[in-house]
């Protein structure tokens, strides 16, 4: 099986987009980020439904898009399955002429289609009592099972999904996950999947690509991104701290407050923090956190296990504790706490 190559530059509106990045066969690659970042538009040039301006798109040897019109390859001849976001079904169609209706264009005869077609929903796991039900008739998780079927009924190359979750209910979502998840481990070429929730790209892929204002900002896998954040958005994204500042011997200055940290790294500077390593006191602490200062309680955040405490002050930041923490320090009312850190705990990396 071949991997995919992409390098992509376009102007779409207002956006600049300009990516580039590689997906192994077998390797399952999400690619997450804010609206309006470029995510889809990605997607669509790999498939063949958006040329390119500049750049090219590989599929192994095989040039499918240089940005000129003579090496564009169209999107019925590029052997590639694609997912839409809403799946993106016909109407009038039952679900198994949907998923045939890919291989009736490539020219196979109407049973031979319809037999691969039900082979397909079989596979996909869609009850035999729903083969010939027509969309509207059909649930989120359905229709997903149903796009998914068609998109890899023509044994495509290469295999495209847009935010493919995005029609389902919460209560169907872990259970098609999981089911996702074992079909792209069966397929053997490159997997691209665009995805809003970071459950997903935890639970589906091999490495992750995050995309701001039309460019490449992080790669890699997920417990890299968690550990070491690259921009605000990636942080927000996995739920720790993020700050940019200036270190100096020892002292990170984040919009002129002093941080202790354990570096010795010069210059302008990342610091991350995850909200666990947040102590907070409603009186003033003493003992061996090197960073404390006061912080007016702006907002809590119940979770299922904790609660997330944002604060303002001179460094802004989201502090995790217990419930039974929030009891004890009297959280709900508001005011001032103290905020302690130690300076083992902030991660700093060189931007």
């Amino acid at each position: 099986m071949n991997g995919l190559a992409v390098q992509i530059r376009m102007q779409r509106g207002a956006l600049p987009l300009d990516v580039a990045f590689e997906v192994a066969a077998g390797e399952t690659v999400v690619v997450v980020g804010p609206n309006g970042a470029g995510k889809s538009s990605c997607l669509l040039a790999i498939a063949g439904l958006l040329p390119l301006e500049a750049g090219r798109i590989a599929l192994g040897a095989r040039c499918l898009d240089d940005g000129s019109k003579r090496g564009f390859v169209p999107a019925e001849r590029r052997d590639v399955g694609v997912v839409f976001q809403g799946h993106l079904l016909l109407p009038h169609l039952s679900a198994l002429d949907n998923v045939a209706y890919g291989l009736r264009a490539r020219g196979h005869a109407r049973r031979a289609a319809r037999e691969t077609a039900s082979s397909w929903l079989e596979r996909v796991g869609l009850g035999a009592e729903l083969v010939d039900a027509r969309p509207a008739a059909l649930s989120g998780g359905q229709s997903q099972r149903v796009a998914l079927a068609r998109a890899l009924a023509i044994d495509p190359a290469v295999l495209l999904l847009d935010e493919p979750m995005a029609a389902v209910d919460a209560s169907g979502r872990l259970a098609l996950r999981r089911e996702l998840r074992e079909h792209l481990a069966s397929f053997a070429g490159p997997r691209l999947l665009v995805a809003h929730d970071l459950a997903d790209a935890f639970a589906l892929a091999d490495r992750v690509l995050v995309l701001e204002e039309g460019r490449l900002v992080q790669a890699g896998p997920i417990d890299e991104l968690v550990a070491r954040p690259r921009s605000r958005y990636v942080a927000d994204l996995v739920g720790v701290n993020c700050f940019r500042g200036v270190a100096h011997a020892g002292v990170v200055t984040v919009a002129g407050a002093p941080l202790r940290v354990a570096s010795n790294l010069e210059g302008e500077v990342l610091v991350t923090l995850h909200p666990r390593a947040v102590s907070l006191f409603r009186q003033q602490p003493a003992g061996s956190p090197r960073n404390v200062w006061a912080a007016p309680i702006e907002a809590l955040e119940p979770t299922l296990e904790r609660v997330r405490v944002r604060l303002g002050g001179p460094i802004p930041l989201v502090a995790e504790v217990t419930h039974s923490a929030v009891d004890e320090l009297r959280l709900e009312g508001g005011g001032e706490v103290f905020v302690a850190i130690k300076a083992t705990e902030l991660n700093v990396t060189q931007c």
